[in-house]
């Protein structure tokens, strides 16, 4: 093991009767993984089995119920709240146990966070202020129900400890229940459970004190907290710090999370947000209750986890997307592969905007096989050659799955790099953490003598043929899509145009000026590209209008990036004009029509068009028209050269792969 280069990450750490193995702690994530029920289902027990076998200390099971149906967030959300649920829990912590690592089960009442339509009643909260900016107004829980509720988490946490979980977690953050009566922004009650801050730790001290009556003096309390809300009117770490005061006694390892509904980019951190962005909250707390801390917070980096270990800033490093994207990450470091490390890109697509904005099971955009076993043993049982065209991410991903099971696979790139639309939007400032794809994708491309990559290549039929394929991957990406609008393909990205593509803009990102008060910038296009022109010069002080052709900016973010933007447009005072259609492109302004039919121009000192992706695939017809007479090669078509669409799709599609081999007969079938 790799202990010498991080040896605080791997020194075990004992909190009352538990031992954990190293500092690596799996944090709690809803998956929406359960049966209908609420009863964990087998797959999600095979998802936390990945994440054990690959070397994880700690596990803490994403929040269980254990008020139903008042208390149920999401809508296959674990409950705790009945007694039948324990066999199955019981076999997960059988399962995790095998590999040595140590099992806890969050705690949960959603409160004022509960849906009404989901459970069927008005929800309930410490006072009647909704839980983040708009949302649904509770009603006021009454005294007798507080009672109740408090039993509830300790007779759930008894259920735990009788399935074998090695700890608890109470969940007193991110605007659930027991963050309702301890934040200001949504308890509003006169009694003795509002007003002051002992007053608004009262329920989270009689929770605490509940769960520690019902499973004893030996078995870990964790909590998590927002230390800090990040939101207006919030409490900020001093005032948590405060309020711990009331309720941290019994409490053994104090998870330190952040922000609450309205201030989700902070809570789930933000692509921008650094490495342990938020580890000196867990160190502010530390330092001041003298107990073990979890810190969070966009962590990739051994290196930087060893840091934050090494300056006392927290005990363990919590990890939640991070191993969605690698289950193996802790193995990763521990035998000395980083460069194996598939490092979550923060696009919080697949997790936060599939789980929280679609109400559908977590996906990850750089790990095609978030939920099953992957078997890395299996390999073709006869010879194979498959081609792929394009070097980008999907095309990446079909070399990587193709040279793992043993075809001799050739890659053609007609740049001089790899990575495609990828390795380009990760040039923007804010951005640059989705190249960590590009550089695993290339660098396991790299590990196999039967992969061939050829660069600066055009790819053509003849070329293609000559290798001889079985099985052509055509993955040729995507290109700006430029409608034929009067005076715009005149004037993009002409020499001395004011007038830029997503790309043209990128390859000059160096030479925008780092002040650009005074100056007007004009998007055309409020997708995500458009937006990320505008999180690039907004804070550098220009004057920014946003103009989108639908009645919304930013329709299809996941939920994340879409509190991100609004909070940079609001602070920045970006102008958007939603129902506005591009009618003309002048040498320094936009003629646009408003939703009333008024014509208006909007000058600028940049312009810039990003009306979205096309499809390109420049060589797809001549590879059909070159193998139509063969009926043993099959070409399949990926990714944007399918359709434009996210990274997401066309690395799913690229590790789909392995199913076009199976069924040309390469791969055996499955079992």
């Amino acid at each position: 093991m790799n202990n010498q280069k991080y040896p605080k990450l791997f020194e075990p750490f004992t909190v009352k009767r538990m031992t954990v193995k190293n500092r690596i702690s799996m944090a709690p994530m809803g998956t929406n993984y359960g049966e209908q029920n609420g009863e964990m289902s087998f797959l999600h027990i095979d998802y936390y089995e990945q994440r054990a076998r690959g070397g994880v200390g700690l596990i803490i099971v994403e929040n269980a119920c254990v008020d139903f149906p008042l208390g149920s967030n999401g809508t296959t959300q674990l409950r705790i709240d009945e007694d039948n649920y324990i066999p199955r829990l019981y076999k997960l912590c059988e399962v995790v146990h095998q590999y040595g690592t140590k099992i806890a089960i969050q705690l949960n009442h959603a409160g004022g966070s509960a849906n009404s339509k989901r459970i069927g009643q008005q929800p309930a909260s410490a006072g009647t202020l909704p839980s983040k900016p708009g949302g649904e107004i509770p009603r006021e829980l009454t005294k007798e129900e507080i009672y109740d509720i408090v039993e509830k988490y300790g007779i759930a946490a008894k259920r735990a400890i009788t399935a074998g979980f090695d700890a608890i977690e109470i969940h007193a953050g991110h605007a659930y229940l027991i963050s309702q009566f301890l934040s200001p922004t949504m308890n509003n009650r006169t009694d003795e459970f509002g007003g002051s801050p002992e007053n608004r730790a009262r329920f989270a001290k009689l929770v605490v004190e509940e769960v520690r009556k019902q499973v004893g003096p030996f078995i870990p309390i964790l909590c998590r907290i927002s230390a800090d809300e990040l939101t207006s009117g919030g409490n900020s770490i001093e005032d948590t710090k405060e309020l711990l005061k009331y309720f941290q006694e019994e409490v053994d390892i104090i998870d330190v999370s952040a922000g609450l509904n309205g201030s989700l980019q902070y809570q789930i951190d933000s692509c921008q947000l650094p490495d342990g962005w938020r580890s000196f909250m867990s160190k502010e707390i530390k330092d001041t209750f003298g107990k073990p801390t979890i810190t969070t917070g966009n962590i990739r980096s051994p290196k930087r986890a060893e840091e934050i270990l090494e300056n006392g800033e927290a005990d363990f490093i919590g990890m939640g997307r991070g191993l969605i994207a690698d289950p193996n990450w802790v193995n990763k470091v521990s035998y000395g592969m980083e460069d194996d490390i598939r490092k979550c890109i923060s696009c919080n697509i697949g997790c936060a905007g599939h789980r929280i904005g679609l109400n559908i099971p977590i996906r990850c955009t750089v790990n095609p096989n978030v939920n099953t076993w992957e078997d890395t043993t299996t390999k073709v049982v006869k010879p194979c050659n498959v081609v792929i065209v394009g070097g980008g991410t999907a095309g990446l991903e079909a070399a990587k799955t193709a040279a793992e099971v043993g075809c001799e696979t050739f890659l053609i790139e007609k740049n001089d790099h790899l990575g495609g639309l990828a390795a380009e939007i990760s040039k923007i400032p804010d951005k640059e953490r989705i190249h960590d794809f590009v550089d695993y994708l290339t660098y396991q491309t790299g590990k196999h003598k039967n992969l061939y990559t050829f660069l600066n290549t055009e790819a053509t039929g003849t070329f293609v043929k000559a290798l001889k394929p079985d099985v052509i991957v055509n993955a040729t990406g995507s290109m700006p899509l430029l409608p034929p609008i009067t005076g715009l393909h005149d004037k993009i990205d002409k020499d001395g145009s004011k007038v830029y593509s997503i790309l043209k803009m990128i390859n000059n990102i160096k030479q925008f000026p780092e002040d650009m008060i005074g100056r007007k910038v004009v998007v055309v296009g409020g997708g995500a590209v458009g937006l990320d022109v505008v999180e690039f010069f907004a804070p550098r002080g220009a004057d920014v209008t946003i103009v989108e052709m639908m009645p919304q900016i930013g329709k299809d973010l996941d939920p994340i990036t879409k509190l991100r933007m609004e909070e940079i447009c609001n602070k920045y005072n970006v102008k958007m004009r939603p129902n506005t259609a591009l009618s003309e492109v002048k040498d320094d302004g936009f003629v646009v029509k408003l939703e009333d039919g008024e014509i208006v121009e909007l000058p600028f000192d940049y312009g810039f068009i990003c009306l979205g992706m096309k499809s390109k695939s420049p060589v797809l017809t001549e590879l059909e028209e070159t193998f139509n007479d063969s009926n043993e090669v099959e070409i399949v078509n990926v990714g944007d050269s399918v359709r434009a669409r996210r990274m997401i799709e066309g690395v799913a599609e690229s590790y789909n792969l392995k199913n076009v081999l199976r069924k040309h007969g390469f791969l055996p079938q499955k079992a």
